[in-house]
């Protein structure tokens, strides 16, 4: 279904980034772009598999992420220089214009790439991730989030864990707050079973070098380019709340929200049809 190469994106220093690739035309591209964000791009291969063909799918792992290169100075891991790297991924598959699919962190890197290089994305979607900035106390009284987002919690304070182990037990124990629906929940595991964690991105925060990821005012830069825009949500995200994404299609003359019912962070897990659905729609 997907073919594996390292690309060159960068010399100095010395990047490449493991790239899936389906078939498809090129003009058709779809650039996905993985959250994390030291995980690496598989757990997004399905349901998008299925645009293989009609759509020529581009999953790549982000620097220091998954099969990628990793041991860069603490420095060299930020939004910024993850952006240049994927214009430079763009030029290397000889692409002028994609369309983009970013997940929740990559959401936010997806829209510093639009804002970055405008002429380069045709379309743009948000999963899972946010325009607008969480509030404060968005999330006060929701009593469930805070009893199924404590597992991981516990883990992140676990002075016996560190790096990539460290990445993966939290992922693990985080599923029951990123995956809704129970009956979901053995299937994504399985998923998350073959994910390659890292630690890299880690080390940047560690060491506070990591610049947020979120333009302060990327609503109102977005909405000027008039680049199309979908906002794919579940409605029981306990990351980014589901409001928000309608929210910000008020304010985006070019913005539609698509708010899945019974699906949390991991929207795609818990209703894949319905959020491939929207993804298709959006595309066609």
């Amino acid at each position: 279904m997907f073919s594996e190469s390292l690309v060159a994106v960068s010399a100095q220093p010395a990047v490449e980034l493991f790239v899936a690739r389906s078939r498809g035309p090129a003009e058709r591209t779809l650039l996905v772009i993985h959250g994390g964000p030291d995980w690496d791009h598989t757990y997004l291969r399905e349901p998008l598999a299925e645009l293989a063909g009609r759509h020529r799918v581009v999953l790549p792992d982000l620097r220091g992420c998954g099969r990628s290169s990793r041991g860069l100075a603490h420095d060299r891991y930020t939004p910024a220089e993850a952006t240049d790297d994927l214009v430079a991924l763009l030029d290397a598959l000889g692409t002028a214009r994609a369309d983009v699919l970013g997940f929740s962190y990559g959401g936010l890197i997806a829209q510093r790439l639009t804002l970055a290089a405008p002429e380069r994305v045709r379309r743009l979607i948000i999963a899972s991730s946010s325009v607008l900035p969480v509030p404060p106390g968005a999330f006060d009284g929701r009593r469930e989030r805070e009893e199924r987002r404590a597992p991981e919690a516990a883990v992140w304070s676990d002075p016996e864990l560190s790096g990539p182990e460290l990445t993966r037990a939290a992922a693990i124990a985080g599923a029951g707050a990123n995956v809704w629906r129970p009956e979901a929940l053995p299937a994504y595991l399985d998923r998350l079973a073959d994910v390659h964690f890292s630690a890299e991105w880690m080390r940047s925060w560690q060491a506070g070098t990591l610049p947020g990821a979120r333009h302060r005012d990327a609503a109102q830069r977005l909405a000027a380019l008039g680049v199309p825009l979908l906002l794919l949500h579940g409605r029981q995200d306990m990351i980014f709340p589901a409001s928000l994404a309608e929210e910000t299609a008020m304010l985006m003359p070019t913005a539609r929200a698509v708010v899945i019912e019974e699906a949390g962070h991991m929207a795609h897990i818990d209703q894949p049809r319905a959020w491939l659905d929207a993804v298709t729609g959006f595309l066609s």
